[in-house]
């Protein structure tokens, strides 16, 4: 009996001990030092001018008109989620849709017209990929850089500026691989749309 005792007070000291540590002590700290060290990130990179919040770079905006910079296709639901007050929450997802089916080649045919008619100039050229796809989370804020400079001339033209001023945008927006070789370059859309709006500099 006693060793039945012994066993249960072990276990409950250490649920309560790795509680604390796992739990408070080491969640705490990384707060702190995320608070100390990177604060801007660890409170989700919110692109904020003149107190004005515009949104985050890590969370996609789905932009559809001509003067602006389009990112990855969002598949956006706005049934399925509510609030505790029955309004309706936006929320994206992944199509789910395998690659190798008629449904999905049939949705990126209808993609891949809709950009061909607003880019005729890159009739030549081949859509990038990233354009007509669905990313994995459905919110990536990310496109390639061929994506990004597919669309230059439609952005130039429809907000009556010289393309080397878009291209001067794209590359401040363009995020290098991690350490130079981990992952893939990529333009960050809101921001390239901020500063075409004239709110970044």
């Amino acid at each position: 009996m006693s060793n039945i005792k012994s066993l249960f007070t072990n276990a409950i000291l250490s649920f309560v001990v790795f509680t604390l540590v796992c739990g408070v002590l080491y969640t705490g700290s990384i707060t702190a030092i995320a608070q100390v060290v990177f604060p801007e990130k660890s409170n989700g990179s919110i692109i904020e001018v003149d107190g004005k919040k515009y949104g985050s770079e890590l969370i996609a905006q789905q932009y559809t008109d001509e003067k602006h910079m389009w990112g990855r296709i969002m598949k956006i639901d706005t049934v399925t989620y509510t609030d505790e007050n029955g309004k309706k929450l936006m929320y994206s997802t992944p199509s789910n849709l395998s690659p190798a089916s008629d449904e999905y080649k049939e949705l990126v045919s209808k993609r891949v017209k809709a950009i061909k008619s607003y880019h005729g100039y890159n009739a030549d050229k081949p859509i990038p990929v990233d354009l007509v796809t669905v990313s994995g989370s459905g919110l990536d804020p990310h496109i390639s850089l061929a994506a990004a400079q597919y669309q230059i001339k439609r952005i130039a033209e429809n907000n009556y500026i010289d393309e080397s001023l878009v291209e001067e945008i794209v590359d401040k927006c363009t995020e290098k691989p991690f350490l130079g070789f981990l992952g893939e370059t990529t333009v960050n859309v809101l921001k390239v749309n901020l500063m075409i709006d004239g709110i970044l500099s």
